[in-house]
C-alpha cells in the first residue's frame, strides 16, 4: 500500500490543516518511507517473540500509601497575607448580583 498526494490532501481535509503543493509531496515521500520501513518489519519471524506492552519491565514506581499527619492550621498559615481564625483570606473576586 502506497500513499498517494491525494491521500495526504484527504486527511489533511479531515484534520483541517492546509499544505502547499510542495509540502503534500514530501509528506507523501515521508509517509511511503514509513510504510516501507513498516513492510521490512512485518516481514521479521515474530512467532516464538511474546507481545510487550513496554520495552522494559517496569515496576510499580508509586512510594506505600501511608497514612501521616497532616499540617497544623498555624504552621500552614504562617506566612499568609491574611488569615481569619484558621483559614486564608483572600480579596473577593465574584461580584455580587
Amino acid at each position: 500500500m502506497s500513499v498517494t498526494p491525494k491521500d495526504v490532501d484527504h486527511v489533511a481535509r479531515l484534520a483541517h490543516l492546509s499544505f502547499t503543493d510542495g509540502e503534500k509531496q514530501r509528506l507523501t515521500s515521508e509517509l511511503n518511507t514509513i510504510l516501507s520501513y513498516m513492510e521490512q518489519l512485518n516481514g521479521l519471524d515474530t512467532e516464538h517473540v511474546e507481545p510487550l506492552a513496554h520495552v522494559i519491565e517496569l515496576a510499580n514506581v508509586f512510594r506505600p500509601d501511608v497514612r501521616t499527619p497532616g499540617l497544623a492550621a498555624d504552621d500552614a498559615l504562617q506566612n499568609a497575607p491574611g488569615r481569619s481564625d484558621d483559614f486564608f483570606t483572600v480579596p473577593k473576586v465574584i461580584a455580587d448580583r
